[in-house]
């Protein structure tokens, strides 16, 4: 059955709406324009890191590379492992081994479990202006400190944090041995006065400034180490 003119004609009009398959050059770059203006190539598109590590990667292989001629190529990248190595051990020998930047915080010196800063001296000191005040308590722990800091600093006895006064006292008084009763009384003091709370004296501070003033005149017969 064949078709009549009017289906002919419309069917022709039909086809030209349809552009054609096949575009003109100008037609071609605009459709291409449009493709790559797709936010999906902008994802795809490689990043500057992407390159950075692509060209680094084609460096290596290429001094690597054993295909150069005459068999150059595995000896180029073993004399270009030896200068790697040598610059490296020249580094260290003229800088030495890196050194890390941040600086661990300094120990904050402790006694008896409690932050001191202060010397010896300045903690008789103390003492002296609180015993002058009448404040008893105040001026015994000042000058059992003073007492335990003067043996540190003169080497004889370094007490850790964690030293009780009474394992001072013993270790100290191996130390000093004409003075470990003065030394375990005055122990006693402190701890009556700091931890059990009980009222200091006058006679209770003239005793430990008396241990105190013995031991700083004294010279240690042995060097021994606090045991908590």
């Amino acid at each position: 059955m064949g078709l009549t003119p009017g289906a002919v004609r419309t069917l022709a009009r039909a086809s030209d709406a349809v552009p054609p398959l096949t575009p003109d050059g100008d037609e071609a770059r605009r459709w291409a324009e449009q493709e790559l203006s797709d936010p999906a190539y902008d994802i795809a598109e490689p990043t500057p890191f992407d390159r950075i590590a692509r060209a680094v990667g084609d460096f290596i292989a290429s001094v690597l590379n054993p295909d150069l001629s005459g068999g150059w190529g595995s000896t180029f990248a073993l004399v270009a492992a030896v200068v790697v190595t040598v610059v490296i051990v020249a580094a260290f020998l003229l800088w030495g081994v890196p050194r890390a930047t941040r600086r661990a915080p300094a120990r904050t010196p402790l006694l008896f479990g409690e932050a001191e800063h202060r010397s010896a001296a300045e903690l008789r000191a103390a003492a002296a202006q609180r015993a002058g005040a009448s404040d008893w308590d105040a001026a015994i722990v000042l000058r059992f400190r003073a007492l335990a800091r003067g043996c540190l600093e003169r080497g004889v006895v370094d007490p850790p944090p964690g030293a009780t006064v009474h394992a001072f006292a013993r270790a100290a008084g191996a130390a000093f041995p004409a003075q470990e009763p003065r030394l375990e009384a005055a122990a006693t003091a402190f701890d009556d006065v700091r931890y059990l709370r009980l009222p200091g004296t006058e006679a209770l501070y003239r005793l430990v400034e008396s241990a105190d003033d013995a031991v700083t005149a004294a010279r240690p017969v042995a060097h021994e180490e606090v045991v908590a």
